[in-house]
């Protein structure tokens, strides 16, 4: 084989050498050398004895190494800093047999001659003497890479060369992080190089993330742009530490495409794939079927360039695993404690061999030793064990199978109001947990069919206590809250026309209104439907509703502005209602000094949400995957995965409402049409710099006139009833209540002419943004807003003029309350 042939393809000689003992005779004119594996030239292994290159340098001298190796230097092939081959000088009497060759070259060396091998049908194997593998321990290597977590490194003792070490985590538990931990540590505190191969995030999101971690940022923050002064000279010194980690976040990865790209990097001492995908995806070749091959390219990787390569998949089940056969195993598992996961650690032949426990930091993007938590998230730990009940601490544990993802069976609704429940405790927010009340009374009066197994008769029985068991025994001692979103006033006596909460879904619910009823609002509400002429499809299947795109919509998706003004303080109290009834009802504090002489002026929106339904951007019909978009397609509705942009102002809340501060750990968020159409015209607006990428999209051909007679007639009959006053408007206000609950009833025993989530949270998204739009009206004209909450309060400093005082849709109540007072909500 000529020098130029053998340069061509050093890499894969140099392969055969190591796995099947080939030896190759090349030649450059009158030079000859032999490339033969090490093992054919033992004292090639003591360092510094001969010349060394490494494999993508060696490449690039070729024929000048040829030449000194036929002059009787032999040069020794490094891939990083482990020789894998040899180069030796050939003579013309033992050129006719490239074994021979290197028997008769290296002797001198300590070649290990194999007389027989000339007899067998097949190439020679490689051979390792029992000293080469004494010396791998008691030499002094370059240690191999760890993730900086002392637990888990102890556990494992650390990421082994020449091994494939699997993640393995459910979605949402943090996979991804362990991947970029490791990552972290190999390149920015031991100095090595990494090659992170991302499948799934791209390299904004890893940046993102590794200042995060490094400073302790708030990830969903650093989404949006907005660095520190630290963050941003950490920022500029991670792009001063060169090129020790580098990304490949190019489309259509593939693990051949990482299986060559690694060889070409110089002193590579990990690998990062993330990550293998369990769902099949188009347009992620690392995905579904083709994992189990992709697995074993990866570990034909590590074994030859003898580097550890850590892959991260987003799924725990072991018959997945079992295709993939990686030589380590890391399973992530969610515990009892929220604030702990444990890392269990396998070996494909061992089985178990240690565990170790981490504490989840995802608002930061990374894990902490479980011993190593920080006082501000001790303190947080601290506050939500004094909060709720013993019986809403006990629903909440008996609930954490499910919403772990550990037990699946409930439906989605369930197991997001559960899990809601669960955040609210962990969290401290005695205002989340005061809203979820009516949720759960709901839920725990028609509980879900539950199995008879020991979870389920726990969460069977939890359901039970909780429904038994008055609300309103929980503390009323008042406490302040920040002043943020997040917090929410909206509760069961909070409702005028927007009611949907305020009532109750019972048996029976579902069925058509007499003829003699005030406002038969489910008839309406059929009849708007039917009468559409694109068929619209009123019930998702059974058999669909855990799979596409359902289990993606939540409740968080209505985008409710819960805010406060920073610069006032907002104080959670107990209040007693005329009728006798223990509520909690905020007092705000507006200081003078930032504000000057002033009152609150309360603005109470009637009809929020029926409003909303003259208008409503929805997709009456299916709703496909459409994938990744370029671009909002005004003809189509839906639910949409973005980015969430950055918002600056402190006098307005952000556009997104609570949508904000509930990212996923990509630092994205599931969002309806109407909150699309909303950043669209505030970016046409100038009020936001760039439209939000669409990572991924659910949409239907649009249609905005599906609820509109339902409308009409609800403000007709609101017309007639609100001045009538007494029962028959009472019963006006329940029906068009039930009517729109009925859209997605939560209860698994609820029965509904109706199951389209997309429609109901569609429509209350319509009135958060209208809400939030006529109060951006009154700051732009210089009214100055205290409050933004639910889809229809809002609180001013000065009386704004750009609301309508009346009784009509769109049309406001107004009252005016002293600082410090406490703050009337809904009937009190």
């Amino acid at each position: 084989m000529t020098a130029t042939e053998a340069r061509a393809e050093l890499f894969a000689l140099v392969k055969r050498a190591e796995e099947d003992g080939v030896s190759t005779l090349i030649h450059k004119r009158d030079d000859r050398a032999l490339l033969v594996p090490l093992a054919r030239f033992p004292a090639a292994r003591q360092p510094g004895a001969f010349p060394s290159h490494v494999l993508s340098a060696a490449q690039k001298d070729f024929g000048d190494l040829i030449t000194r190796a036929a002059q009787g230097e032999p040069q020794v092939l490094r891939r990083n800093t482990t020789p894998v081959a040899v180069l030796l000088p050939v003579t013309d009497s033992s050129a006719a047999s490239s074994d021979t060759a290197a028997q008769g070259a290296a002797s001198a060396g300590g070649a290990v001659n194999t007389p027989h091998a000339q007899d067998r049908a097949g190439t020679p194997r490689r051979l390792t003497t029992l000293s080469d593998a004494v010396s791998v321990l008691t030499g002094d290597p370059v240690g191999g890479p760890t993730f900086g977590l002392s637990g888990l490194d102890a556990a494992m003792g650390g990421l082994q060369a020449g091994r494939l070490t699997l993640v393995a985590a459910a979605p949402n538990v943090g996979g991804s992080l362990l991947g970029l931990a490791a990552a972290r540590q190999t390149a920015l505190v031991d100095r090595r190089t990494v090659l992170y191969a991302a499948s799934g995030p791209n390299r904004d999101d890893i940046f993102r993330r590794i200042i995060s971690a490094e400073t302790g940022g708030d990830y969903p923050r650093l989404k949006q742009g907005r660095l520190t002064e630290q963050e941003q000279q950490v920022a500029h010194q991670l792009v001063q530490a060169g090129d020790l980690l580098m990304i490949d976040d190019g489309s259509n990865l593939t693990a051949g495409d990482i299986a060559d790209t690694a060889p070409h990097m110089e002193g590579l001492a990990l690998v990062v794939v993330d990550r293998l995908q369990a769902a099949r995806s188009a347009r992620l070749p690392l995905s579904g079927n083709q994992l189990p091959d992709a697995s074993q390219v990866l570990a034909t990787l590590a074994r030859t360039l003898h580097v550890p390569v850590l892959a991260i998949v987003d799924s725990d089940d072991p018959s997945l695993l079992g295709l993939l056969d990686a030589d380590v195993t890391l399973t992530l598992t969610p515990t009892d404690d929220p604030a702990q996961v444990q890392v269990t650690v396998a070996e494909r032949d061992l089985g178990t061999i240690g565990s170790a426990y981490l504490r989840p930091d995802l608002l930061h993007a990374r894990f902490l030793d479980a011993g190593n938590t920080p006082a501000t998230q001790t303190a947080e730990v601290s506050t939500a064990q004094l909060l709720g009940t013993a019986v809403e601490r006990e629903l909440a544990e008996a609930a954490l199978p499910y919403t772990s993802g550990a037990w699946q069976g409930l439906p989605a609704a369930v197991t997001h109001v559960l899990a809601a429940l669960r955040t609210a405790l962990a969290d401290g927010d005695q205002d989340a947990l005061d809203e979820l009340g009516a949720s759960l009374t709901e839920l725990a009066a028609a509980p879900p069919h539950l199995p008879d197994t020991g979870e389920g008769r726990r969460l069977a029985s939890a359901l039970n206590a909780y429904g038994t068991t008055s609300p309103t025994d929980a503390t009323e001692s008042g406490a302040a809250v920040p002043a943020a979103e997040g917090n929410s006033g909206h509760g069961p006596d909070d409702e005028d026309d927007d009611a949907a909460e305020a009532v109750e879904l019972r048996p029976g619910d579902e069925e058509d209104e007499p003829d003699h009823a005030p406002f038969p609002g489910l008839k309406i509400l059929k009849a708007s439907i039917d009468h559409s002429k694109m068929h619209p499809i009123r019930v998702i299947r059974n058999e669909d509703r855990t799979s596409g795109p359902w289990p993606l919509i939540s409740e968080h998706m209505d985008g409710e502005p819960r805010w406060f003004h920073p610069d006032i303080t907002a104080t959670r109290v107990p209040y007693i209602r005329p009728n006798g009834k223990r509520v909690r009802r905020y007092k705000l504090d507006v200081p003078p000094e930032t504000f000057g002489d002033g009152t609150l002026c309360l603005i109470d929106r009637n009809g929020s949400f029926p409003s909303a339904c003259s208008a409503v951007p929805l997709a009456p019909n299916k709703l496909l995957h459409t994938g990744p978009l370029t671009a909002f397609d005004k003809a189509s509705a839906g639910i949409y995965l973005i980015d969430i942009p950055e918002w600056d102002r402190t006098d307005m809340p952000h556009p997104l409402g609570r949508i904000r501060t509930l990212p996923d750990e990509d630092g994205r968020a599931w969002v309806t049409t109407p909150h699309i159409k909303l950043l669209e015209r505030l970016v046409r607006d100038r009020h936001i710099t760039t439209m939000p990428t669409i990572h991924d999209s659910w949409t239907g051909k649009a249609n905005e006139s599906l609820f509109k007679p339902f409308y009409e007639a609800t403000r007709k009959a609101r017309t007639e009833l609100v001045q009538a006053g007494g029962e028959p408007y009472t019963a006006y206000k329940t029906r068009l209540s039930i009517a729109l609950r009925l859209l997605w009833p939560k209860s698994e025993g609820q029965k509904s002419p109706f199951w389209r989530p997309d429609w109901r949270m569609s429509m209350v998204a319509e009135a958060a943004v209208r809400h939030w739009t006529v109060a951006f009206k009154a700051v732009q004209e210089g009214h100055m807003l205290v409050a933004l909450r639910s889809v229809d309060q809002a609180i001013f400093w000065t009386p704004p003029d750009t609301y309508r005082i009346g009784t009509g849709f769109g049309e406001v109540k107004r009252r005016f309350v002293q600082s410090g007072e406490i703050i009337p909500e809904g009937d009190d």
